[in-house]
C-alpha cells in the first residue's frame, strides 16, 4: 500500500549485454517531507516486540491491517528486517554460536560498571566492574531493538491520508 501512490520512473538497465528500459517505483519521492510529517506526530505509543513478531504482525495487531506495516517502519526509521528488528530467540542462539563458536559463547566480551546511575564499558580492574559474556552482549543488543514507537491507532488513518496526499 505505501509504495502504490509513488511516482513511476523509467530506468535504463543493461541485462545480459542488452539495454532494457524498466518502469520502477520512485522510492525517493517526498522522503524528506514524509519524515518531517512523521517527526511532527506527537502521539506515539510505545510497543514491545514479542518473539517472532514482524512489522506486518504488529500492524495487524495494532491497526487491524497488515498492509500498514509501513507505518511501523517509518515511525521508527527502521527498514532492514534482519538488522533493525529483534531476531527470534532460536535465531539469536544460532547467530551467537556462529559468530563466536560454541566454545566461546560464555567468554567475556567486555566489562561494565554502573557509575552515578549510568552504565559504562570499563576495564576489568575498575572497582565494581561486571563481566559481560558474548552471549549476554548479543542478547542485550537484540533486546534493545524490541521497544518501538507506534503511531497512535486514533491517528493512523489521518497519517495514511496525509502521506498519500503528498
Amino acid at each position: 500500500m505505501y509504495f502504490t501512490d509513488f511516482d513511476k520512473i523509467i530506468y535504463n538497465f543493461f541485462i545480459n549485454g542488452k539495454e532494457e528500459l524498466k518502469v520502477m517505483t520512485d522510492i525517493t519521492r517526498n522522503v524528506r517531507v514524509r519524515k518531517e510529517l512523521l517527526s511532527n506526530i506527537t502521539l506515539f505509543d510505545m510497543y514491545t516486540i514479542q518473539d517472532g513478531e514482524t512489522p506486518e504482525i504488529i500492524a495487524e495487531k495494532i491497526y487491524g491491517r497488515a498492509d500498514y506495516h509501513w507505518a511501523i517502519l517509518l515511525a521508527n526509521d527502521r527498514y532492514d528486517y534482519l538488522n533493525d528488528f529483534p531476531l527470534r530467540q532460536i535465531t539469536m542462539e544460532k547467530v551467537i554460536s556462529d559468530k563466536y563458536g560454541e566454545e566461546h559463547i560464555n567468554d567475556i566480551h567486555h566489562y561494565e560498571a554502573v557509575i552515578n546511575g549510568k552504565t559504562f564499558v570499563v576495564d576489568s580492574n575498575v572497582v565494581g566492574s561486571s563481566p559481560i559474556t558474548n552471549s549476554d552482549y548479543e542478547i542485550t543488543v537484540n533486546d534493545s531493538k524490541r521497544i518501538i514507537k507506534i503511531i497512535s491507532p486514533s491517528l493512523i488513518n489521518k497519517v495514511a491520508k496525509e502521506l498519500s496526499d503528498l
